[in-house]
């Protein structure tokens, strides 16, 4: 029999202090609930029900990352489904959408429900494969979508993430054809005759360091054309980490108008900007870069009323041969789903531009319905409800160690940075991936 779990006087989204009990796998009651000793002798309760103390602790629904790279198959020395998904539980998420670009490519029903399986296997969080658009991600013709949407997997987002859908005409058909199944495209935005040989975010600093400038408008000109074919097409374009004060912009007036457009933004283009590119340390090579100071205010401000849409990881992790070495040889990405929501705590909410209540928003309940999970993922926490949570103690800071993240790889950007807010626990379905800060 399933265990029935007693969270005691936990902060629900940031609010009153309330009692939420969780039995067979469900929210079975939010309010004044009792003692867990009581729970034991009633009928139907379960064995052993554990109470949690959760004085000052934040509960909100499990979160939900919309841009993962779980490497596997193909690139088991960076990461696998196990490791990435364990890391994903200690994040406090209790699902994550897998990215296309493995070897082989997610282009294939086969493919796409292998990556499911070994989610399933793992147990740590849901796994939601994202197919390609493009056979191989080589922007030449589609892929299986309908094969992959019929799947076991049931796959509804696609992505050649990692890589731009340049053809426009291909866009076009992309977005068509996924209106059959309530799909959605989520986009790479960078025009890649603008990014040839491209190292960092263009601008002054790129002419110092003597590195190849990444300009604004190769995302920006992507955007308004992607934009511009969901209207026509009137079919859901997810724009991936917007990086640009323009973006943000044009996103925002494509709101304005009512077309079908969500975007996303990473934790590190909320808190660091191009400046650390002095060092050369490959640890801070991303795609898309670092940008300015400004362009973070504007991330910030965009996320805050909700113009972008959700905070997404882009957990890219990479093994230290292809970040310890020189700068134009060290591949683009960085670690995410362990510290994604402690740096939105510190950029948004202990800054005073958002609540626990909009975190919840933001990075659960819009992700989950983009990635078409909204039923099971992103729900109020309230009665009947499904129980995937997270237990975060706000008060508490830790220093980043890479050496002791769940991940494979250790390519944070925050080795030795103080960062405020520590997951608690993370359940899923009522049952906890995490309980007292650690794998359960």
């Amino acid at each position: 029999m399933s265990t029935t779990y007693l969270i005691k006087n936990a902060s629900v989204l940031g609010g009153d202090p309330a009692d939420v009990l969780v039995r067979d796998g469900v929210v079975a009651e939010v309010g004044s609930v009792g003692s867990a000793k009581d729970l034991t002798q009633e009928p139907g309760s379960g064995v052993g029900a554990v109470e949690i103390d959760a004085t000052g602790l934040v509960l909100l629904p499990g979160l939900v990352d919309l841009h993962t790279h779980l490497r596997e198959p193909g690139r088991e020395d960076a990461e696998t489904v196990d490791t990435g998904t364990r890391a994903a539980a200690l994040g406090g998420f209790t699902a994550v959408h897998a990215m296309a670009n493995t070897d082989p490519v997610a282009d294939t029903a086969g493919v796409v429900e292998q990556v499911w399986r070994l989610g399933r296997e793992a147990g740590f969080c849901d796994v939601f494969p994202v197919g390609a658009v493009t056979v191989g991600l080589a922007g030449e013709r589609l892929a299986e979508l309908g094969a992959m949407a019929d799947s076991a997997a049931r796959v509804r987002v696609f992505s050649d993430d990692g890589k731009c859908v340049s053809d426009a005409n291909l866009m076009r058909r992309a977005l068509e054809y996924v209106k059959a199944f309530d799909g959605v495209i989520a986009q790479h935005a960078q025009e890649p005759r603008l990014t040839e040989g491209a190292q960092m975010n263009e601008g002054e600093l790129s002419g110092i360091l003597g590195l190849a400038g990444w300009p604004a408008v190769a995302e920006e000109a992507i955007i308004a054309r992607d934009i511009l074919l969901a209207a026509h097409t009137e079919s859901r374009l997810h724009v991936c980490h917007v990086s640009t004060a323009g973006s943000v912009e044009l996103i925002r007036w494509a709101k304005s108008k009512g077309w079908p457009v969500t975007a996303e933004v990473t934790p590190h283009h909320l808190i660091l900007t191009e400046d650390l590119v002095k060092s050369y340390d490959p640890i801070y090579k991303v795609n898309p870069p670092l940008r300015t100071a400004a362009d973070v205010e504007a991330l910030r401000a965009g996320l805050a009323d909700g113009t972008i849409d959700a905070v997404a990881t882009d957990h890219a992790p990479h093994p230290h041969e292809d970040k310890d070495c020189e700068w134009a040889a060290a591949a683009m990405g960085m670690l995410g789903l362990e510290t994604a929501l402690s740096v939105v705590q510190h950029t948004m909410v202990d800054s005073g531009l958002m609540t626990w209540a909009d975190v919840a928003d933001r990075m659960s309940a819009r992700p989950a319905r983009i990635g078409r999970v909204g039923e099971v993922h992103g729900r109020p926490i309230a009665a009947g409800e499904p129980a995937n949570l997270v237990l975060v103690d706000p008060k508490a800071k830790r220093t980043v160690d890479r050496t002791g993240l769940a991940s494979l790889s250790q390519n944070t950007p925050y080795q030795g940075m103080e960062l405020p807010g520590a997951v608690v626990a993370t359940f899923l379905r009522g049952t906890p991936t995490v309980l007292d800060g650690k794998l359960a």
